[in-house]
């Protein structure tokens, strides 16, 4: 059994996972991934089925079209979804962060580009053993289903970000939406003063809101002169008052974009 467990930990080391990672009622996303409902019968079940898959920033997890023969949640880093037209021209559709869920079970093929924007680890499963899973486990399928319902409603609020917020509104919506998710897999709630890092660089922000590089460095540039946040470094961002930034991003009363 201990030459088992070792041989587990040497590979999950050499696929970039951390070995506590295999514990995984202890694992960082657990609360809001796909297992977030799953008894400990039901973790053991995944533990024995999962795999790490590392990405460098940059690096291409699975082209639009091609087969995709596993399924994954995101546990550190952050991945784009990216569409191509024909002449070219690319479209930021989605952010992947901690705890979100890639692929589709029930499809064979990737219907957008998934790239890492910075240095990515995925806990993985097989496809076919997942479908398996979902269909002997209804605390995964109906976990599932609320994350891709989830999904849908933040699409929704992106399409009135991006269709009727201002350039200003349209980066306090994304530092605001960022900002929650970070507090949230801290099991926090965004209020008052908070602290994060920003995953994205100005020209990946850019792309996603529909702006220009000149335009994103000069809005954040104007949010931080207005006391609205403070940067610290090259990725660190704080915000001194956070209902302030929710007001900056136009959010309503009960939390606006949802993520």
């Amino acid at each position: 059994m201990d030459s088992t467990l070792t041989q587990i930990n040497s590979l999950k080391r050499r696929e970039g996972a951390p070995v506590n990672a295999r514990d995984c009622g202890a694992c960082q996303i657990r609360h809001r991934a796909v297992c977030a409902r799953c008894e400990p019968d039901e973790l053991e079940t995944l533990d024995a089925m999962k795999f790490y898959r590392s990405f460098e920033a940059g690096q291409t997890v699975v082209w639009a079209g091609d087969r995709m023969d596993f399924v994954a949640s995101v546990v550190t880093g952050v991945a784009t979804l990216t569409q191509t037209l024909e002449d070219g021209r690319t479209q930021m559709v989605g952010l992947l962060l901690p705890s979100d869920f890639v692929g589709r079970p029930g499809r064979d093929v990737a219907p957008y580009n998934v790239i890492a924007t910075t240095d990515l680890m995925m806990c993985c499963f097989r496809k076919k053993s997942f479908e398996g899973l979902m269909a002997s486990t209804p605390h995964v399928s109906q976990r599932l289903l609320e994350m891709t319902l989830d999904e849908l409603d933040a699409a929704r609020q992106w399409m009135l970000l991006l269709g009727r917020k201002t350039a200003r509104e349209k980066i306090a919506s994304l530092l605001a939406i960022i900002a929650r998710r970070d507090a949230s897999l801290n099991l926090q709630k965004a209020s008052g003063r908070v602290a994060f890092e920003l995953p994205l660089t100005r020209e990946a922000m850019a792309d996603y809101l529909g702006l220009t590089l000149e335009t994103v460095s000069r809005q954040i540039s104007a949010l931080k002169r207005d006391g609205v946040i403070e940067l610290a470094g090259k990725r660190q961002v704080v915000v001194p008052d956070f209902d302030r930034l929710a007001e900056e991003a136009g959010d309503d009363s009960d939390g606006g974009v949802l993520i």
